[in-house]
């Protein structure tokens, strides 16, 4: 007579895997395996990672058996461990993308210069002048509040101050100043 493992509970399981009962782990795979893959595809969103994963948790799973409490569900202490490997895999990936993006060893004197290079400084120096002649076009009104609030810092109530006006005028304005600024600009890019 034949064992129906399908009616065990976890906990007869795990006793009888680990009385060498080869057909339990077996049932643990068919009992957990698509609810662990599932669980491990949702946190990490790849589906081939998520079965090689899937893998690993069922292997350290079986390996750690001894450890497992069985008054407690497999599937909470499986997902557990899934989720391990998942942060795992996450911390790896990291690494791995932190590597891919790092340059040689040689380029690393390039790195060292805080100052940029002469064609970097050329082209700030050309936008800054572009930005500079069209905020000179601003009507005065419309160019003071600009300076105030963007170049200056002030808050919006400090600007108010500075010019005599209610906020509202300022923000206004600095709304019609940007507005405008960003056209004249986009027209002669």
């Amino acid at each position: 007579m034949s064992l129906d493992l399908s009616q065990c509970s976890d906990g007869d399981l795990a006793a009888l895997a680990l009385g060498g009962q080869q057909l339990a782990y077996r049932e643990f795979l068919r009992r957990y395996k698509e609810p662990v893959y599932r669980l491990i595809r949702g946190s990490i969103g790849d589906a081939d990672e998520a079965l090689d994963l899937t893998q690993e948790t069922f292997v350290a799973a079986f390996s750690a058996l001894k450890r497992y409490e069985p008054e407690r569900p497999f599937r909470h202490w499986v997902a557990r461990i899934a989720l391990n490997k998942c942060r795992d895999w996450s911390r790896r990936q990291a690494v791995r993308s932190f590597f891919r993006k790092a340059r040689p060893i040689e380029e690393a004197f390039d790195l060292s210069s805080d100052t940029p290079s002469p064609e970097v400084e050329a082209g700030d120096r050309a936008e800054l002048a572009r930005v500079a002649g069209a905020m000179a076009n601003l009507p005065q009104k419309l160019r003071q509040v600009l300076v105030l609030r963007a170049v200056e810092g002030l808050t919006q109530a400090e600007a108010a101050d500075a010019l005599g006006v209610t906020e509202k005028a300022v923000e206004t304005r600095l709304y019609r100043a940007r507005q405008q600024l960003a056209q004249w600009l986009d027209e002669k890019f």
